[in-house]
């Protein structure tokens, strides 16, 4: 073994230095720290995940892609698990672009001082949009919002706006206090709540639910959508808002701004990628469009702080 080693040693010397080539001794003692460095310019942009991440990727792909070419900027989607650690990413300016319920809105302006630039226009043709109290069809013990008293109720998130907080300003408005249920309990794990909520219902699980218009498209593959009834509407607030985190240079949101503006329903590209995303328009907005909002939080006493 001892002689195989110095023959293989040997060949090696031998061929690998040409006639002409000296050996170059190298020190392998002698080590360098090589440091990765961060792509420069990057603005990061992140969806609220009230969905799963696929569906938010799906969602917003190809909008981002517009938004680089018209932009010239170098966008790239994050994707942070819950929303408390979306708030915080803003907060710690490693959100750049949040686009997010108006209640998460209200708190990261509150806090971080986030600022609202835009704000979408729903597939339904308005600003606004609502929240939806769920149950399930056969469920005969649930007929009106009355009936939801002493029931066990699943939310989104404390945080989310038609998963949460319009229901909740819809059950009081309507005589029914938190301590009027069973049960309040909020869908676990990271993204994908909304769905989690139709399901927790669709399973039996829990009496009632509440979730932003629309979710229920979102299971309609997964479930007989059918199987679920919509027991009420709340009152429509303020549609989904981006916001730029604080101290974003003011040329970056501008650029977004008149890229958003652009975009046209009526152009086949822009309809496709409007489509995928949900939404039909982007038009401008500031933070005093969601007053409405934080009314309706301090009247039920949500605080910006929590």
């Amino acid at each position: 073994m001892k002689y195989g080693w110095i023959a293989l040693l040997s060949f090696l010397l031998f061929f690998g230095c040409g006639e002409d080539e000296s050996a170059i001794k190298v020190d392998l003692s002698i080590k360098e720290q090589i440091i990765l460095q961060e792509e420069p310019s990057v603005i990061t942009y992140a969806y609220l995940p009230q969905y799963s991440h696929t569906v938010s990727h799906t969602r917003h792909h190809s909008l981002i892609q517009y938004l680089r070419k018209e932009t010239g900027l170098n966008i790239k989607q994050i994707f942070p698990d819950t929303f408390d650690e979306h708030m915080k990413m803003v907060g710690q300016e490693k959100i750049d672009i949040s686009y997010s319920n108006p209640c998460i809105y209200i708190k990261i302006a509150h806090r971080y001082g986030a600022k609202a630039f835009a704000r979408i226009v729903e597939v339904t043709g308005k600003d606004k949009f609502r929240g939806q109290i769920i149950c399930r069809a056969d469920n005969a013990s649930i007929q009106t919002i009355s009936d939801c008293r002493h029931k066990r109720w699943i939310a989104v998130d404390s945080a989310s706006a038609g998963g949460y907080l319009f229901p909740l300003g819809h059950f009081i408005g309507h005589g029914i206090t938190k301590k009027d249920f069973k049960e309040i309990a909020f869908a676990p794990g990271p993204g994908g709540k909304q769905e989690k909520v139709v399901l927790s219902v669709y399973a039996g699980k829990y009496d009632i639910g509440t979730i932003r218009e629309g979710t229920l498209d979102v299971v309609s593959g997964r479930i007989d959508i059918n199987q679920i009834r919509i027991v009420s509407m709340t009152d429509p607030y303020p549609g989904w808002v981006y916001a730029a985190r604080k101290n974003l240079d003011a040329k970056v949101v501008e650029k977004l701004k008149q890229a958003f503006g652009k975009l046209d329903f009526n152009h086949k590209n822009h309809r496709e990628i409007l489509e995928a995303a949900n939404f039909i328009k982007v038009i401008g907005s500031s933070d005093s469009d969601f007053d409405s909002v934080r009314r309706l939080a301090a009247r039920v006493g949500i605080s910006l702080e929590e």
